[in-house]
């Protein structure tokens, strides 16, 4: 196991404490979320360019610890699986980094079209799709489109405000708190994929 992943894993007294405000965080995501899609009508239903193909990287640790929950409330031969699947596209990954070809891995929870883990997915995986906006510090407001399916089926109508940046500066606050409490410095940049690999 990686020695940062076993250190953190090995002080689950301390970090425990910590989900129970990320799912209060997540709520908050979903809630706006369906509101929004809602109003706009949008309903993912998949498409041949699906997000779960895309390599999204995720950047805190209480992400990953929730996977890590989120893991262990599937029987062992399903978490055996998919942890061998993770380490098949973690391998695939290089292989297609090295020879400079495009990278189109399907998740490894996605089963069927769908994720095993779906409440336990990450911030990205939750919010994909919406057109929104976001201000990053010292940055000018962004905005950017929704998916190209949102844009199939809604781009007719008008942009509702859809303000990602009070979800990060949640996010970032609960990460700082977790960081503390384990005594760690280091940051995160992992897909999904890397992280089971770890777990």
């Amino acid at each position: 196991m990686n020695p940062l992943a076993e250190k953190i894993i090995s002080q689950e007294e301390k970090y425990s404490g910590f989900l129970p405000r990320l799912e209060l965080i997540y709520k908050t995501m979903d809630d706006q979320y369906n509101e929004l899609s809602r109003y706009y009508g949008f309903c993912c239903t998949g498409c041949d360019d699906n997000c779960c193909f895309t390599r999204f990287y995720h950047h805190t640790f209480a992400e990953y610890l929730y996977i890590k929950k989120g893991l262990e409330t599937l029987d062992p031969e399903n978490r055996k699986e998919i942890k061998e699947k993770a380490f098949s596209i973690c391998r695939q990954t290089s292989e297609l980094d090295q020879s400079g070809l495009q990278v189109h891995l399907l998740c490894p929870l996605n089963y069927g079209g769908m994720c095993v883990l779906y409440a336990y997915r990450p911030m990205i995986c939750r919010l994909h799709g919406l057109p929104h906006e976001l201000v990053l510090p010292g940055r000018e407001k962004r905005l950017s489109p929704g998916c190209d399916e949102f844009e199939s089926q809604c781009g007719t109508k008008g942009y509702v405000e859809f303000d990602r940046t009070p979800f990060y500066a949640s996010m970032a606050e609960l990460e700082r708190d977790i960081k503390k409490a384990l005594d760690i410095s280091e940051r995160i940049k992992m897909t999904v994929a890397e992280m089971l690999t770890t777990l």
